[in-house]
């Protein structure tokens, strides 16, 4: 058994590339091969976002505080709470974030395929982001 004590990793920016506006990721957890899956805690301050992206082996997301937006590729952006878990399917183009007014805290869980785990795309727009849910959830 492995014991990974809070606070032992350091946090680190979401890098510019990927992401729109202030996120702070925390790393929880990647496995050593054969073994291919990663955790980290993720938060987003209000109106920070992922770039669109996919994962090859689908993704695993926990929200933990908070409430934010997520959305697949030619679906309505869909509303997400503390205590939602979201599964975005392999090859789903998709995106995730905080509300413009409230901040969002999730857990990532995905698993790297020829050790990749995520493929970024372009950055969802201001226009797309501020069309926001179409119905609340």
């Amino acid at each position: 058994m492995q014991l990974f004590r809070n606070g032992s990793r350091p946090s680190q920016a979401g890098p510019a590339d990927w992401f729109t506006g202030s996120v702070r990721i925390d790393p929880l957890y990647t496995a050593e091969a054969p073994a291919r899956v990663g955790a980290a805690q993720v938060t987003f301050e209000p109106s920070a976002r992922t770039a669109w992206h996919t994962h090859p082996l689908g993704q695993i997301l926990v929200v933990t505080s908070g409430v934010g937006w997520t959305q697949c590729e030619g679906e309505s952006v869909v509303e997400i709470r503390a205590g939602d878990v979201i599964w975005c399917p392999p090859g789903h183009r998709h995106w995730h974030g905080a509300t413009p007014t409230t901040a969002m805290t999730h857990i990532a869980i995905q698993e790297a395929l020829n050790g990749s785990p995520v493929t970024w795309m372009e950055k969802v727009s201001d226009e797309q982001y501020a069309a926001g849910p179409t119905a609340q959830q």
